[in-house]
């Protein structure tokens, strides 16, 4: 008769077969995971590799302006596939994009604001369905306060500020340096996400010469592609000054009709009774067409309606007072070419600072993990002139330096009293 084993002696003696049955139910689970995991998580290589051929399949030129393609595929594709975070992954494109010395040719991530933005621009023109299987809940939105940042000396300050997003209303201003958010360095979307219509604090310093103070800001969800619309509405004002009324409003994006439809239905509403009008075209997106100059240079009869109860109204375009067009390195694309068509017409005087040069044809492409890369496909001529890599200067230089600038906008003060001189001293046509 042999022994009876103990339960302890019994589970010693299975526990190397114990060990093998789980190490092949782990290798089973590995190999049917493993396709499934390639398929929804795109490696850095695959998507370095669509990048490349996306750029030497459409780029504009077919010389990709000089530069050897095939060898900044071998320069950077190690780099790309090594990195080791999204954001680094980012760096490295941007580096071989950077090789191409052209305008509208970028990558962006989801962790940019301007990946949101650019996607709500091409939203309706071919990438919808691509990108929202790849959106949560399928929505293009983020969580923001409406504002746009620059890098100086290592510090991060306010460049621009959105009229009536969570940043204005909160009180944030042009030039204040951003310590930190939340008690973290600043980020333009982590930073927030996750956090509409909630309290945020901002540690924030107005001057070199003031303590830190902390601001109060209530991110809100935000839909790019009716963000820069609202901001447009909320930035028109009626400034009165030498007892004359002038006129403002800032167009952030013309890369849709609906903003130029909101100008012209200003010009004939709320700023119809002013003297004058500055025209802000600064920082923001481009878009606009040669068309958009019109109600300043078309000709057009003057139209005076009566109402049944004796009002009356009239629809006065195109504008026939004095117009002043405000401009920085931030206004791009086709913004340039309304600014060289506002000097080649006379229109007015240009204020404030040389235009970005950056005046060829984009389009966006999604990438197989989301990411979109924004490409040159067409080169713009002006009137047979190339503006690229030049810009537009204008007819009065106004430097405005950003950091601790406390909210004042020296090139809008500029273009307000250019406008009062234009009012006392008209030029003709």
């Amino acid at each position: 008769m042999l022994p009876r084993c103990s339960r302890s002696q019994r589970l010693s003696l299975n526990r190397p077969l114990i060990t093998l049955l789980v190490s092949a139910l782990m290798l089973l689970l590995c190999w049917a995971v493993l396709p499934v995991l390639s398929r929804s998580e795109p490696t850095q290589a695959k998507v370095f590799e669509q990048i490349w051929q996306t750029v030497n399949d459409h780029f504009y030129s077919p010389t990709f302006n000089g530069v050897d393609w095939k060898t900044m595929r071998q320069k950077y594709a190690a780099q790309a596939a090594q990195a080791p975070s999204r954001e680094a992954f980012a760096v490295v494109i941007n580096q071989m994009l950077a090789e191409l010395k052209a305008s509208h040719t970028h990558y962006y991530i989801p962790s940019e604001p301007e990946y949101y933005q650019l996607a709500g621009i091409f939203w309706q023109r071919g990438i919808q369905q691509q990108l929202k299987p790849l959106l949560p809940n399928g929505m293009l939105e983020y969580d923001g306060i409406g504002i746009y940042t620059r890098d100086i000396n290592g510090k991060t300050f306010i460049q621009a500020v959105l009229d009536s997003l969570p940043a204005a209303r909160a009180g944030l201003k042009v030039g204040d340096q951003i310590v930190n958010v939340d008690g973290k360095p600043f980020q333009p979307v982590q930073s927030f996400a996750g956090k509409a219509n909630r309290p945020v604090p901002i540690v924030i310093q107005r001057s070199q010469d003031t303590a830190p103070q902390t601001i109060t800001v209530t991110p809100q969800t935000l839909d790019p592609t009716r963000m820069f619309l609202d901001a447009m509405k909320a930035s028109v004002q009626i400034i009165h000054r030498n007892g004359k009324k002038i006129g403002y409003i800032h167009i952030w994006s013309y890369a849709d009709a609906a903003y130029q439809q909101q100008l012209e239905d200003e010009l004939s509403d709320r700023l119809s009774q002013v003297d004058g009008l500055v025209w802000d075209l600064r920082d923001g997106w481009g878009g606009a067409e040669p068309s958009y100059l019109n109600p300043f240079t078309a000709p057009a009869p003057t139209v005076t309606f009566t109402n049944r109860d004796g009002t009356t109204g009239t629809f006065n375009l195109p504008w026939k007072k004095p117009v002043v067009m405000l401009v920085n390195q931030g206004a791009r694309s086709g913004k340039e070419i309304l600014a060289y068509g506002f000097r080649e017409f006379r229109v007015g005087k240009i204020v404030g600072s040389k235009t970005a040069g950056a005046v060829l044809a984009g389009r966006a492409y999604i990438m197989q993990d989301g990411s979109l890369l924004y490409l040159a496909v067409a080169d713009v001529l002006v009137d047979g002139q190339r503006l690229e890599g030049k810009g537009v200067a204008p007819d009065i230089d106004v430097p405005f330096a950003i950091a601790y600038a406390q909210g004042r906008d020296p090139q809008k003060e500029a273009a307000i009293d250019t406008v009062l001189q234009a009012i006392a001293k008209p030029e003709k046509r």
